[in-house]
């Protein structure tokens, strides 16, 4: 029986082992504590250990043949705020229906409502009719950089993806989201005096500036192509021509037809000062998650089973990234944004609504129940 102070406890468990992606120790230590809550509920556990310093992807599985197609149910582990934030500007804490602290809304709380949906469903004597198998990745924050390799051998083996991606309300579920691809621009020009030697400078940031406004012009809001310059350095003090500027860009693509052009004018810029050197490295890191007709009888018996509560489901197509775009791209029918509710994720005021937790829960008890290859032909 689902009893929500436990539930409350747990995830505070959880919460209390901060994890952000590159703290690969803390990121372990929760993947035990995780690997425990999974062998409790009756599930084999298994570890791939980390690399390039990040930490371990965290299998769990049904007792069923892990060979026939079931679901592939995928969670992470690693959030976004440092070490540190817990005790101090974002401290766990209960307000009402809000639970606040670092990770709670993305995603721990849904990691861990996902394997109570599967121990509820076991304790009232009922069974899936396929295996199921949870993925707990350590860099989907990162964009699953050492994980993705395993998310999409799991995903070729799967009949279905359901990603516990914080949900947006109880009445939607996400059906698609927008491909990411990161770049890093580096310009090198000529230092030099700002002073008594400017005009034997090339000044780099000057360069980087032409750059930023030619990229950033590529968004195109109608198409929902957004290309953004986050981040840049360079220079060394203001009386010197700067040698050095970097920047890094984020675009996100609405669907492969866009791609190609796209990538192709980033990483082949034309320089404005011929006397300077260009350098761009990157490239795509989420495919699109196309909201196509593979996925429409998930979404149907989805659909149905949010009915028995009264709910009319909402699929939403969105332009954050998540491993769902992995299994999408493969033709791997996904269902995305089945966590908890919450609002606030990577900022000071990320919270989950303790209220969601139950009827989220349930309603992926009920997916895990019905699910099938019959189902959704």
């Amino acid at each position: 029986m689902f009893v929500v102070e436990e539930f409350l406890n747990e995830v505070r468990s959880w919460v209390e082992i901060e994890s952000p992606t590159f703290a690969a120790d803390q990121v372990n230590r929760l993947s035990s504590l995780v690997e425990k809550t999974c062998r409790e509920a009756g599930l084999s556990t298994t570890r791939i250990a980390g690399r390039d310093g990040l930490g371990d992807v965290l299998i769990a599985r049904t007792e069923a043949d892990p060979k026939v197609p079931g679901i592939l149910v995928l969670a992470h582990l690693d959030t976004v705020h440092p070490i540190g934030t817990l005790a101090g500007p974002l401290k766990w804490r209960v307000e009402g229906d809000r639970v606040y602290g670092p990770g709670v809304h993305d995603m721990k709380s849904s990691a861990l409502m996902s394997v109570v949906a599967w121990r509820e469903l076991k304790m009232s004597g009922r069974q899936p009719r396929v295996p199921i198998t949870w993925m707990f990745v350590p860099d989907e924050e990162i964009g699953s950089i050492s994980s993705r390799r395993h998310i999409e051998a799991e995903g070729q083996r799967a009949l279905v993806a359901l990603v516990v991606e914080p949900a947006r309300a109880l009445d939607k579920v996400v059906v698609g989201r927008k491909g990411i691809a990161r770049f890093r621009m580096k310009v090198e020009g000529v230092s030099a005096h700002s002073g008594g030697g400017y005009e034997d400078g090339r000044s780099a940031i000057r360069e980087m500036a032409h750059q930023i406004i030619k990229v950033e012009a590529l968004t195109d809001l109608k198409e929902g192509i957004t290309v953004n310059v986050g981040m840049i350095k360079g220079g060394s003090s203001a009386n010197t021509v700067p040698q050095f500027c970097e920047a890094e860009i984020d675009v996100r693509i609405p669907s492969p037809d866009h791609t190609e052009q796209l990538l192709e004018t980033i990483m082949h810029p034309a320089k404005v000062d011929p006397d300077v050197e260009i350098a761009v490295t990157g490239g795509v890191n989420r495919p699109p998650f196309l909201a196509g007709s593979a996925g429409r009888p998930l979404f149907d018996l989805a659909s149905n089973v949010a009915a028995e509560s009264g709910i009319d489901l909402v699929g939403l197509s969105v332009a954050g990234g998540s491993d769902g775009n992995f299994t999408a791209a493969l033709g791997i029918p996904t269902l995305d944004g089945l966590g908890c509710c919450g609002a606030g994720a990577h900022t000071f005021s990320e919270h989950l609504l303790l209220t969601s937790v139950e009827p989220r829960m349930r309603f992926l008890a009920e997916l895990y129940a019905r699910i099938d290859a019959a189902v959704l032909k």
